[in-house]
């Protein structure tokens, strides 16, 4: 109950800021499916996760570093509101939670990359763990590419544990989502082949996704972090159509 409590009223804090600061374009390639289901985007800044919270009306699940729960009164909410710490050095934990969330009917989202995307553009090669979940609980995984003006991300140093982190915040700005449709997934976990198959296979379409999210990030007229509306477009059999919802 406390934990679905602290998860909503940060849930509206990051809708308020989505809506005020950033210039929200989500395209949508049909509508994301009933019941469990795994969420998986690039990562190209450290605001991410909070953003891409609201792509989903339910409650879900993130997998996040480890780092970011050593922060103060930060990591004492992410715990509370129900997010997955991954320790870098063994994400099997992690792994059985998120198999656990999905199996009770719960809704993942994970960064297939692993950690922020190269700075100077592209993306890390993908994590097997979005294609181990997927082949374990038989949830669709849900494709998510993000484009985002480069140049307005700003560089943090946080001190953990004794050991520099840097952040790479992205404040305000253009901020381009495609929703791709679902893509389901059979065979074996135990093969590796096959796994590391399903994981290219969905870093391949995320890529592609986020292309396209970039292009529409480029085509942004001046101005575009103060608009306080945000378009989605439902895209449906080829033929799109734009609805704008205000924040």
């Amino acid at each position: 109950m406390l934990e679905k409590m602290w998860y909503w009223v940060g849930r509206r804090l990051v809708d308020i800021y989505a809506g005020t600061m950033f210039k929200m374009d989500v395209v949508r390639y049909g509508s994301l499916p009933e019941g469990p289901k795994i969420i998986a985007p690039n990562h190209p800044s450290t605001t991410d996760p909070a953003l891409v919270l609201t792509l989903a009306d339910e409650k879900a699940s993130i997998l996040i570093s480890e780092t970011l729960f050593k922060v103060p009164v930060l990591g004492r909410y992410l715990r509370a509101a129900g997010h997955i710490p991954v320790v870098h050095t063994s994400g099997r934990a992690a792994f059985e939670e998120a198999k656990a969330l999905l199996e009770a009917g719960r809704t993942i989202v994970i960064f297939p990359e692993g950690a922020i995307s190269p700075l100077d553009g592209g993306f890390h090669k993908a994590h097997t763990g979005v294609a181990r979940l997927a082949l374990s609980t038989g949830a669709p995984v849900i494709p998510v590419g993000i484009g985002l003006d480069r140049e307005r991300i700003r560089l943090t140093e946080t001190l953990v544990d004794g050991k520099t982190e840097v952040g790479t915040w992205y404040i305000q700005g253009p901020y381009a989502v495609t929703v791709g449709e679902p893509m389901w997934f059979t065979g074996d976990v135990e093969d590796r082949e096959h796994v590391h198959s399903v994981a290219e296979r969905i870093m391949g379409r995320i890529i592609q996704l986020a292309g396209r999210s970039a292009r529409r990030v480029a085509a942004a007229p001046a101005g575009a972090s103060e608009a306080i509306t945000r378009p989605v477009t439902v895209v449906n059999a080829g033929q799109p159509q734009s609805v704008t919802s205000s924040r």
